[in-house]
């Protein structure tokens, strides 16, 4: 019988303050609609910068004339114009984007297309990939109080990449964004808080930076201050805010959040209990290929808690956890009980997981 499930935060925070400021990419989605900020006098482009070269599109439609992105994906807003850069980018059509932006620069100096322009030379969409012209074009945008290129900044100095590692300056960086209420930044700048190597480590402040970016919808940011009300740290413990940021999180499919918040179903930690909902969002978390999922799913299916009694399921998922690392004595104990027949189908139905988890001899 399970009575309760419990499991240490799936992924490790402390783990994830490690790796995640590295693993972030930059959030184009976050350019916003028109000019912002004051207008600057146009700079010089940085050397080299050349128009870009005929690659082929990365839609049929880039080859089209300026007319196929000539009204932005969003709408003008504060009676400003559209931003047809960002509304071409969105639409995949990366050579306008970059004829778009340029023209931005060059008559209005705009900090945005500025920041444009180093997206698309950070990624190689429509451009050469270039990380120093995309490390100078963030520079120009966030030295006229751009924060998303304050971010990518940012993040260029702590990866490594462009040519720059200054820690001391991605702090810099990532705090100024995070003043201007760049939810990405103020989630970045937490995680050097827990980290405690920039800054002396501070439990209260991570919590208010996290606070601010998860209060903005950031789910990172929900899922790092649910743990930290979970474990009382730089906030009162408290389970039931916990479990409401982990669900949050979970709806915007944060992975270890739809793992952690299916535990709190599951016990009714925080939240009222739900044996169903938590086995509902196990599977979901378990096709997405989180090993501790598959491990709770299959302990569910084995006893029939949360979903029907299903030995074949319970062993399959059992055989993709144990493939992605995640053993399990009991489980091993409850398949070899089984019939040959059970079990024979139960791998059958592993296989695809499997071939594609095990490396080939």
């Amino acid at each position: 019988m399970i009575d309760r499930i419990s499991v240490a935060h799936p992924a490790g925070h402390s783990r994830r303050s490690k790796s995640a400021l590295a693993a972030l990419g930059f959030l184009a989605a976050s350019f916003a609609v028109g000019h912002v900020g004051a207008q600057a006098p146009p700079p010089t482009p940085p050397s080299g910068t050349l128009l870009p070269r005929q690659f082929p599109p990365t839609k049929p439609a880039d080859a089209k004339p300026a007319a196929g992105a000539s009204a932005s994906s969003q709408p003008a807003r504060g009676g400003h114009e559209p931003d047809l850069a960002y509304g071409a980018y969105q639409r995949g059509y990366f050579l306008t984007a970059f004829a778009e932006a340029t023209r931005r620069v060059q008559e209005k100096g705009d900090p945005r297309a500025m920041t444009l322009l180093g997206e698309l030379y950070s990624n190689g969409l429509g451009v050469p990939l270039d990380e120093v012209k995309a490390a100078k074009w963030y520079k120009l945008a966030a030295d006229r109080g751009d924060s998303d290129a304050m971010f990518a900044l940012a993040i260029f100095h702590i990866s490594r990449r462009g040519g720059l590692h200054d820690r001391t300056e991605a702090a810099r960086l990532l705090t100024s964004a995070a003043k201007l209420g760049n939810a990405a930044a103020a989630y970045d700048l937490g995680l050097l808080y827990l980290e405690g190597q920039q800054f002396p480590q501070d439990f209260a402040r991570a919590a208010e930076l996290f606070k601010a970016a998860a209060q903005q919808g950031n789910a990172e940011a929900q899922y790092a201050l649910a743990t930290l009300y979970k474990d009382g740290k730089g906030v009162e413990k408290n389970l039931t805010e916990a479990a409401r940021l982990l669900g949050a999180a979970a709806l915007a499919e944060n992975l270890d959040a739809e793992v952690e918040y299916a535990i709190a179903l599951f016990n009714g930690t925080g939240v009222p209990k739900d044996e169903a909902k938590a086995a509902a969002l196990f599977r979901k978390a378990a096709l997405r290929g989180s090993p501790i999922a598959q491990n709770r799913l299959a302990r569910l299916l084995s006893v029939g808690h949360g979903a029907a009694l299903n030995p074949i399921e319970a062993i399959k998922w059992h055989l993709i956890a144990k493939a992605g690392g995640n053993g399990d004595p009991y489980l091993d104990q409850f398949a070899a009980q089984q019939t040959p027949q059970i079990r024979a189908a139960a791998e059958k139905a592993a296989k695809p997981w499997l071939a594609v988890l095990q490396p080939k001899s």
